[in-house]
């Protein structure tokens, strides 16, 4: 997934780059979107690595 956000990141960048504003600031949100799920998701999975081990 974080992957996907770094995809998205760069297509962003590069539509800013050529001046296409409606798909970089879209890419950019799911850019951000996909980010945060990832965090989400990283998170949880420690807790639970943390939960199993005690």
């Amino acid at each position: 997934m974080l992957s996907w956000a770094m995809m998205f990141l760069i297509v962003a960048l590069v539509a800013a780059l050529f001046g296409f504003g409606g798909i970089a600031g879209g890419a950019a949100s799911i850019a951000k979107l996909l980010f945060f799920i990832f965090l989400v998701l990283f998170a949880v999975s420690i807790v639970m690595r943390l939960v199993r081990r005690v």
